[in-house]
């Protein structure tokens, strides 16, 4: 993942695949897509500049998950290694990573399901791969505020804040879980679901729109996102995001462009074939991981139970 912040820096600034259309090109307006709804803000500047601002934005959204938010990566690690202590909430980065390896396997499993019975993912037709990078990096933080923030965290803060204050607003819907009291879990997850499959669905009916198999790819990776936002934050579940979008896609556009090939036939490289094996792996030792941990908890109420 770090590496691919210079990956993705050399995709835009040296790379070729905008063809006449460079980094300098002019952009005289933003699309911005809030809560489902598509709008433009008119405002010129080079694609160059609007990618730097988004591409240091990720990169400090991704130093504060390296340290945060109560220990740092390293630490988190060597507590496993060392403690057999598995403590996830206390890094953004594991959390990145186990859940962004959850849902490859899910959205893998769901694509092959389908494939089986004849329904294939089609995306969008692309003008130019450079442009598409460019919106691909900064639809995490426009569709992360407009699904996750303004559709679960603003209601939930709504509902289960005792107090209206700016600051707990901010803290809210940073960390939904950690700052408002008394949540109702069961309804903060039928709220997730159904923001899910209205993100599911706005990638089928509006804007440039996929095929309709793309709908239940979409709506899997928008609730497992939701979760992520409102158990552990924005940054993680923002980080999610652009690990689906920028991050492989950084990689991709390298092999495309080192081999000379088509950005679909990178995909079928060994160097992304790898990195497959490697997210599919931590997805299964993460799905195993969550498995165990919910057993032990049921086993522990029912031991507790039986004591009294």
């Amino acid at each position: 993942m770090i590496l691919s912040f210079p990956l993705g820096a050399y995709v835009v600034f040296n790379s070729e695949i905008g063809g006449d259309i460079t980094y300098e090109y002019p952009m005289d307006s933003l699309d911005l897509f809030l809560a489902g709804i598509g709008f433009d803000i008119p405002v010129e500047f080079e694609l160059g500049d609007g990618f730097i601002i988004i591409w240091c934005t990720f990169l400090v959204l991704f130093t504060i998950a390296m340290f945060g938010p109560k220990q740092n990566f390293v630490n988190v690690i060597q507590s496993i290694i060392s403690k057999g202590k598995y403590q996830i909430q206390d890094n953004y980065i594991v959390v990145t990573v186990k859940w962004f390896s959850i849902l490859v396997i899910v959205s893998g499993s769901i694509v092959t399901m389908q494939e089986f019975f004849g329904v294939f993912v089609e995306q969008p037709e692309v003008s130019n791969q450079l442009i598409q990078f460019f919106g691909m990096s900064l639809a995490p933080l426009i569709e992360e505020f407009g699904f996750r923030v303004v559709l679960i965290g603003l209601p939930l803060f709504a509902l289960y804040s005792r107090r209206s204050s700016f600051r707990l607003l901010a803290k809210s819907l940073w960390r939904p879980f950690q700052n408002l009291q008394n949540v109702n879990v069961k309804s903060a997850l039928v709220l997730i679901v159904i923001v899910g499959i209205f993100f599911g669905a706005a990638h089928v009916i509006s804007g440039e729109p996929w095929s309709a198999g793309k709908f239940a790819q979409a709506a899997s990776s928008g609730i497992i996102i939701g979760w992520v936002y409102f158990r552990y934050g924005l940054a993680p579940a923002i980080l999610i995001h652009w690990a689906a979008n920028y991050f492989i896609f950084s990689y991709a556009h390298i092999v495309a462009d080192i081999n000379q090939i088509p950005l679909e036939d990178a995909f079928t490289n060994s160097l992304l074939g790898t990195l497959e094996i490697m997210l599919v792996v931590t997805g299964a030792i993460s799905i195993a991981i969550l498995a165990l941990n919910y057993i032990f908890s049921k086993s522990s109420t029912g031991k507790m139970k039986l004591s009294k």
